[in-house]
């Protein structure tokens, strides 16, 4: 049975960590898409043009089915990874979080850069807010104007938020439900002569 819910950042938030001289600093920020991940992490090597590694971790979707790790020219292992296990290690999803570190001149060896990129990644999430939020299934219909009130029904009896409609030559219309009650609310559709139902995607 599939949870309908997962864990996520509420906003952008920062982090620091310091060791030999070296600056680690960290970034959070909520994201939605790939588009988001990049247009941050161009961002951000605008903004820290100077510094010797942007090292990132990013997570997607309700189940972190995708994910991506880099270490930016770091040893493999000691940057991405360590940031990548926090996200796992506070259950967190549609997130970036970017390590940016300004080198200080004195090496910090495989275990020091592992807890360094860690400490700073925690630390940036600590100054944020975690969010639990509601997996919900989007479905599109499409029914004749006579069908109409039964339509209206049952997106009232079930509280179902309304996304968009085309009333125009036939009726379009999607909407937003819960996961744990999209099969219920599926199934009721269905029942109905003359309406169809789609799934369109998952928020």
């Amino acid at each position: 049975m599939f949870s309908d819910s997962y864990r996520t950042v509420k906003y952008k938030s920062e982090g620091l960590y310091k060791d030999k001289g070296s600056k680690f600093i960290s970034y959070v920020f909520p994201v939605k898409n790939e588009e988001e991940i990049k247009l941050f992490l161009d961002e951000l090597k605008k903004k820290h043009y100077d510094a010797r590694h942007h090292c990132y971790a990013w997570a997607q979707g309700p189940t972190r089915d995708a994910y991506r790790i880099n270490d930016d020219g770091e040893p493999s292992g000691t940057a991405g990874k360590p940031i990548y296990g926090q996200i796992l290690s506070h259950d967190i999803t549609n997130v970036l979080i970017v390590v940016v570190r300004y080198f200080g001149g004195t090496k910090l060896g495989v275990r020091g850069l592992i807890n360094a990129y860690k400490a700073a990644a925690a630390d940036a999430l600590q100054n944020n807010t975690i969010l639990e939020m509601l997996i919900r299934e989007v479905y599109e219909l499409h029914f004749e104007y006579p069908m109409m009130n039964q339509v209206m029904k049952v997106l009232k009896d079930y509280g179902l938020n309304q996304i968009s409609h085309d009333f125009a030559m036939s009726c379009k219309l999607s909407f937003e439900v819960r996961r744990n009650k999209a099969d219920e609310v599926k199934k009721i559709f269905e029942s109905i002569y003359g309406v169809t139902i789609s799934y369109k995607y998952t928020l």
